[in-house]
């Protein structure tokens, strides 16, 4: 049987240059270790829980708005918190690039460290991906920048008949849920470094100090 590796992406930052910060996240599951039975006893959670099974999206949890319009802040943080635990009981694994945004006066510069990024990663990891039959990427192609630092690096990386890129969406797979994730985690670290916070983290993660102690401590430890 073909050894399957699969890599779920997904972004923080707007093309537009607007946010200060911009983090890439990958995440990698290797196909022959099943996820069905955690998600589905996640699911039941949510049930006797009396919460809404929909696809975890965190800016419109912590913020309250499309999907989350009509739930309570205390039914949002149980969502978060059911989440988080569905994460730490996957077999997965995954890393986070940041950048900020005023280091880059142009695209193209952003594009061109994403890759070597993504290549040094590949690289110092090289056997590990090598070992692998086949591996595909899911992206939503949302932002150009991000699809053609995957192209040029892991295409050139591993060989173009190995990789598969896919589009998806955030509906689609519950890993590419936990790419959003670990994104929302990891920018979250930034902000409480440079005392950015805000009000919102500090309701559903509370202070710096919690927040290192828990919510950061827990998903570095499924850090690669």
């Amino acid at each position: 049987m073909a050894k399957e590796l699969s890599i779920f992406v997904d972004e923080s930052g707007d093309r537009g240059g607007e946010a200060r910060y911009y983090l890439l996240t990958l995440v990698f599951h290797d196909q022959a270790n099943d996820i069905m039975r955690e998600i589905l006893a996640y699911e039941k959670r949510l049930s006797v829980a009396g919460l809404p099974n929909i696809a975890f999206h965190s800016e419109p949890l912590l913020n309250g708005h499309k999907e989350y319009g009509n739930l309570t802040i205390e039914q949002r943080k149980k969502m978060l918190v059911t989440f988080s635990a569905l994460v730490r009981r996957l077999p997965i694994s995954y890393t986070s690039f940041v950048y900020r945004r005023n280091e880059y006066d142009d695209l193209a510069k952003l594009t061109a460290r994403m890759k070597r990024d993504i290549s040094n990663l590949l690289y110092n990891r090289l056997q590990f991906f090598q070992s692998f039959d086949e591996v595909k990427v899911y992206y939503d192609n949302g932002q150009d920048i991000v699809k053609q630092a995957l192209d040029q690096s892991i295409c050139f990386m591993l060989s173009k008949g190995v990789v598969e890129r896919r589009k998806t969406s955030m509906t689609d797979y519950t890993l590419e849920q936990a790419a959003d994730y670990f994104c929302t985690i990891e920018l979250a670290a930034v902000k409480y470094d440079a005392n950015e916070d805000g009000k919102t983290y500090n309701k559903f993660f509370g202070g710096s100090r919690d927040f290192k102690k828990n919510w950061l401590k827990q998903a570095r430890r499924m850090s690669i």
